[in-house]
C-alpha cells in the first residue's frame, strides 16, 4: 500500500518545509519514502508542487492524475488547479486563503468564485480552514504550512503527536520550535 500526498501552493508559503516534515516523520516511522519537488516560478509567487509518496516500497516520486490520496494546499486556487490528481473520494486539506495570480493582478481575469464548492462537486472530501489566522495566532503568518500539517496529522492515526513534534524539532531551527508546535496544535484541534 502506497500513500500519495501532493503539497501545493504559491512560492514562499513553505511547501518545501511541509514536504520535508512529512517525509521525515514517515521515514522515521519506517516507511520507504520518495519526495519530489516541482517548481514553477516559485520566487515570483508561481505555483509550487511537491510529491510525497510513502509505503512498503516506493519506486517513483511522481504522482499522476487520479493517484493522489491527499492534496494539502496552501491556497484555494492551487487546490482547485490540482483536483484532477486526486483519487475518487480523496481528501483535500486547504487553506482558504486567496492569493491573486498575475492574470488577476493585471486585471486580465478575476479570481474564480465558489472554488471549495466546485471541488466538493467533483466528489472530493474538502477540509477547508483559515490556516493563516491560526498561524498568526501562533505567532507568525509564515507558520500556515505547519498549521496545515497539524490538520493533516488527524488523518494518520498511526503517527503519534510525539512523532510529529520530534520531526518538527529536527526540521525547523530551534528558535522557531515553540511557535511551530503551537501552529501544529492549532491546526490539529481547530
Amino acid at each position: 500500500m502506497i500513500t500519495n500526498v501532493m503539497i501545493v501552493g504559491v512560492g514562499g508559503q513553505g511547501s518545501l518545509l511541509a514536504s520535508k516534515l512529512l517525509g521525515h516523520v514517515v521515514l522515521k516511522k519506517g516507511y520507504d519514502v520518495k519526495v519530489s519537488e516541482v517548481h514553477g516560478m516559485s520566487q515570483r509567487g508561481g505555483s509550487v508542487v511537491t510529491y510525497v509518496r510513502f509505503g512498503d516500497k516506493v519506486y517513483s516520486p511522481i504522482i499522476d492524475k487520479g493517484e493522489a490520496d491527499y492534496i494539502i494546499s496552501f491556497e484555494t486556487l492551487e487546490a482547485a488547479r490540482y483536483t484532477e490528481y486526486l483519487v475518487p473520494g480523496g481528501q483535500i486539506i486547504v487553506n482558504d486563503q486567496q492569493i491573486d495570480p498575475m492574470p488577476v493582478i493585471t486585471g486580465a481575469t478575476t479570481y474564480p468564485e465558489g472554488l471549495v464548492e466546485k471541488m466538493r462537486a467533483t466528489g472530493a472530501k474538502v477540509d477547508a480552514m483559515d490556516a493563516l489566522s491560526l498561524a498568526q495566532q501562533a505567532g507568525s503568518a509564515k507558520a500556515a504550512n505547519i498549521v496545515l500539517m497539524g490538520r493533516f496529522s488527524k488523518y494518520f492515526k498511526d503517527i503519534t503527536d510525539e512523532e510529529w513534534l520530534e520531526s518538527i524539532r529536527e526540521c525547523v531551527p530551534a528558535k522557531f520550535y515553540e511557535l511551530n508546535v503551537k501552529a501544529f496544535e492549532l491546526g490539529k484541534h481547530a
